[in-house]
């Protein structure tokens, strides 16, 4: 007869493993939605007048990477109507994954990390050099990506700017417009202002700029996401910051040095991803489900009136996970903060922890709709406790 041990251990081999993604979220040049790692494939959602109805397009090809990584991220090289990716495979932390949405068609681009760190940083990219700039362990650093849309047969490198003005123990918030980069939530800076690092100068400016609202309040001191409206023309002059409390959306243009609001997305949820077209913000939840909140540019009564609104033509092809079930990842970045012992309605938990990094393996990976086998620990327990009765 086999021992107990032997046929406990035989059981919990026979448990099949929860395979996790991590997806991300963005546009084409066309300002097509899409998301990428949903159910283990990639989504083309259309135009925004579209994605209330219908399923979404599967542009899932060969040569895109698993998707695996701890808090993928992708941004739009909007010049190239190519999207890169970040962290995209956890067996190759370093190389950066290219779509061209013209061609429909993937390539891996190998990268020289050097001395940066890959798994703890937070970047942009900057629309007119096409250079991500990160911050990680409080150092500046870019990456030059040129006009590719398919990788090179040669590495690319990171290479490291500066220190920054910040200190180690700052967790990044950044955002992007006008060719600079703006820092929020900075240590001794006050609420309502960002530090900024001019682009093409490659300094930080030696005051904080003020990006007040017109009642007189400020955008909180505090943690949070964002992403950068692009224009039809040139560079993106506004983005939006959303605190990880999901209280409100504050929208910053910093060519009147103004802030105005929109509704905070419905589900509360700190580790969330966002981005942003022309006309609308949207967000991408821990459990996979994405929504929308249309926007116009100047126009403060129809912003006022705005509402959050599920993107289905998504949810109907790759539907998200419950949102019970779904791990507290950090997509964009950050380590979220600790939230409240009982989350509302409509509330994602964020995880407990410090640090920031767009990629931070100390944060679980979100489930984001893509678990690929759900395991009932009750039923395990159950078996177990069976197999004991029946051998004694």
């Amino acid at each position: 007869m086999l021992s107990v041990p032997t046929l406990v251990s035989l059981l919990f081999l026979a448990i099949p493993t929860a395979v996790r993604a991590s997806p991300c979220v963005t546009f084409d040049a066309d300002f097509n939605l899409l998301a990428f790692g949903l159910n283990g494939k990639d989504w083309n959602a259309g135009q925004q007048d579209s994605w209330t109805s219908g399923s979404a397009t599967d542009i899932t090809a060969s040569g895109r990477p698993p998707f695996d990584g701890t808090n993928t991220t992708c941004y739009l090289a909007q010049f190239f109507n190519a999207v890169y990716i970040l962290n995209g495979d956890k067996s190759n932390p370093s190389d950066l994954h290219i779509y061209d949405a013209g061609a429909k068609s993937w390539s891996t681009q190998s990268v020289d990390a050097g001395s940066f760190d890959v798994s703890s940083f937070k970047a942009i990219l900057d629309h007119d050099t096409n250079v991500f700039y990160a911050l990680s362990h409080d150092e500046l650093w870019f990456l030059d990506m040129g006009s590719l849309k398919t990788a090179n047969a040669s590495a690319v490198a990171w290479q490291d700017v500066e220190q920054s003005p910040f200190g180690a123990d700052y967790d990044p918030v950044m955002a992007l417009a006008q060719n600079h980069v703006h820092f929020l939530d900075v240590p001794n800076v006050p609420a309502g202002s960002a530090d900024i690092f001019v682009i093409h100068f490659s300094f930080f400016q030696p005051q904080p700029q003020a990006y007040p609202l017109d009642d007189g309040k400020t955008i909180p001191a505090t943690h949070g996401q964002t992403a950068s409206f692009f224009q039809s023309e040139g560079v993106q002059q506004e983005f939006a910051f959303i605190p990880d409390d999901g209280s409100l959306t504050y929208v910053v243009n910093v060519e009147t040095n103004t802030t105005t609001t929109l509704a905070g997305p419905t589900t509360k949820d700190a580790n969330a991803q966002y981005a942003a077209s022309i006309t609308a913000l949207v967000q991408l939840d821990s459990t996979g489900a994405l929504s929308f909140i249309p926007y116009k540019q100047g126009d403060d009564t129809t912003n006022a009136a705005a509402a959050w609104s599920a993107v289905a033509k998504v949810a109907a092809a790759a539907p998200p996970a419950s949102s019970g079930g779904a791990s507290s990842a950090s997509p964009s970045g950050s380590t979220a903060k600790s939230g409240s012992s009982t989350a509302p309605t409509g509330t994602i938990k964020g995880a407990s922890g410090t640090g920031a990094s767009v990629a931070s393996p100390t944060g679980s990976a979100g489930s984001n709709g893509a678990v690929a086998n759900v395991i009932s620990l009750g039923g395990i327990a159950g078996a177990v406790i069976a197999l004991f009765a029946f051998l004694h």
